[in-house]
């Protein structure tokens, strides 16, 4: 028993020293980029890269130059990416669900060739798609536009694949005693079921949120004019064989983190336990 109780404890002690060393790998580029966006550009790139975290050095040009460098553009870039991603984010939410409900709660004829389907466009890689989604977004004239960038993601193979695992540990029974009171189905679906489904809409709330905020290829490709960049294609930009804009690029990069911290912070309860319960069911 003696023996058992310390191997455990080594197990929890190696776990967590590798727990932290993740921690410091990951945060160690966030501390740089944080402490970039409050120095001098000519400060950072003294002798080497200086990224020290020196008080008297710090200050908020950087961050008061997002607002006069190309006349604010990357206010313009910040407001795209968030229409889109709330748009995007939002439809995904509603037809994911669905899709994942109904494949999880309804037997009907090609129900498992659907899944198939899902399954299949969960490992297809997305750059296979670009070209002929290219070819058929410029036949319909959507270049440029933001329902150009937000078609494509509506209907994610891999939140259908999650709502329908969640939904798979749902109990049938709700539905059949709802329809015996004479509710209709989307009815027994918005007001039953999705409240049951709140921790899946949690999680997927975080990840869909941050995968389209994060994206790049895709907006690249339909957007062409500057001022319509989504955040990571205008910082992107920045990067030119003739000069980088480092002010940009450090204070920007820090101003685009904040919107995924606010929508982690308001949903991490709900994330948490829809990856688990998810997972377990599933």
């Amino acid at each position: 028993m003696h023996s058992i109780k310390q191997t455990n404890r080594v197990k929890i002690a190696l776990s967590l020293v590798l727990l932290i060393f993740l921690t410091i790998a990951v945060m160690v580029p966030f501390y740089f980029m944080v402490v970039g966006s409050f120095k001098d550009v000519q400060n950072i790139f003294s002798n080497g890269l200086n990224v020290k975290l020196e008080i008297s050095k710090m200050n908020l040009d950087n961050y008061k130059s997002l607002w006069s460098n190309q006349d604010g553009i990357y206010w313009s870039w910040f407001k795209n990416s968030l229409i889109i991603t709330v748009l995007q984010t939002v439809f995904a939410l509603i037809f994911a669900s669905m899709v994942g409900y109904g494949l999880a709660l309804y037997r009907f004829r090609g129900r498992n060739a659907i899944f198939a389907i899902v399954l299949i466009m969960m490992m297809v890689p997305g750059s296979i798609l670009l070209l002929p989604q290219y070819k058929l977004f410029t036949q319909l004239g959507l270049m440029d536009t933001y329902l150009g960038v937000i078609l494509p993601g509506i209907v994610p193979a891999g939140s259908i694949f999650f709502f329908r695992q969640f939904a798979m540990g749902l109990s049938p029974e709700y539905a059949e005693s709802a329809r015996i009171d004479g509710c209709g189905e989307f009815r027994i679906f918005w007001q039953i079921y999705v409240p049951l489904m709140k921790p899946a809409f949690g999680a997927m709330t975080i990840l869909q949120t941050m995968n389209t905020w994060n994206d790049f290829l895709w907006p690249m490709v339909v957007m062409k004019s500057d001022r319509n960049f989504v955040i990571p294609a205008g910082l992107m930009s920045a990067m030119t064989p003739y000069g980088n804009n480092y002010k940009l690029l450090f204070a920007g990069s820090v101003m685009s983190v904040v919107p995924i911290m606010i929508v982690f912070m308001l949903n991490q309860k709900q994330f948490i336990e829809g990856l688990t319960v998810g997972g377990v069911k599933g």
